[in-house]
């Protein structure tokens, strides 16, 4: 398998790729133009050997006809007669633009284990688990990947990011150097659950996948900190200076 980068410079105009949309427009459209493409190459060998495409099939780069292997085209043969000098035969371009009226909704599901100091509130979180729907798990590996990495945001913002202004509205924490993002070094092994559930419209049944996972984090750690210590914080991020005051009021 080659996988080729596309470049915007000769792709048409269309909409961001953003909102966890791209897979689930992007690739109804080439399967689409797949199918057209496919459709075109049919019809150019039904008429190269006096057949019905009704009774063609694509076998091994070749296209025969059914219950007939030895009669047959190869697609090279077709790609070539379509790009031959006063050729009659058009090129095979595959075509396709869909619209989408209909959404496909994301769901995740986060599971945390922790550990709070009742003297000093810092959290140590010894497990994380992420559970998504993601409709058709076409590149798994990929799909994991994302799920760990959206998860990582949601835990920093859960336990440790936050803008941090002064009396006059001035950014106190504007760099990296102060703002506190989590690393590895703070995070344990993160589970991924892929659950299939297809979606009608998306491609093989495919959702979207990249942020849901950045949302649940925040209120899994909360409910973990009140089940280990009985108080409920309400603001982010759940610092070991606002749980240790939590538990101080509550003595």
């Amino acid at each position: 398998m080659k996988i080729t980068t596309g470049d915007t410079d000769v792709a048409p105009m269309t909409g961001l790729s953003a909102g966890s949309k791209t897979t689930y427009t992007v690739g109804v459209a080439v399967m689409q133009a797949a199918q057209n493409a496919r459709n075109q190459t049919l019809e150019i060998a039904a008429k190269e050997l006096e057949a019905s495409v009704h009774d063609l099939e694509i076998d091994g780069g070749k296209v025969v006809v059914r219950g007939v292997p030895n009669k047959g085209i190869t697609l090279a043969q077709i790609g070539k007669k379509g790009n031959l000098y006063m050729s009659k035969v058009q090129p095979v371009f595959g075509v396709s633009h869909p619209a989408f009226s209909q959404q496909a909704p994301a769901f995740c599901a986060q599971l945390a284990k922790i550990e709070v100091d009742p003297e000093t509130g810092e959290v140590t979180l010894h497990d994380f688990v992420v559970v998504q729907d993601v409709g058709k798990a076409i590149n798994p590996l990929a799909i994991e990947g994302q799920m760990q990495g959206g998860a990582v945001q949601s835990l920093g913002m859960a336990l440790t990011e936050a803008l941090m202004y002064d009396d006059k509205g001035r950014l106190t924490n504007p760099s990296l150097l102060d703002y506190r993002k989590l690393t590895s070094a703070d995070l344990p092994n993160i589970e991924t659950i892929i659950v299939e559930k297809p979606s009608p419209h998306g491609p093989f049944g495919a959702r979207g996948v990249g942020e849901p996972p950045i949302v649940p984090a925040p209120a899994a750690i909360a409910n973990a900190i009140e089940d280990a210590t009985g108080v409920r914080l309400t603001e982010l991020p759940l610092t070991s200076e606002r749980i240790a005051l939590a538990l101080a009021n509550a003595t």
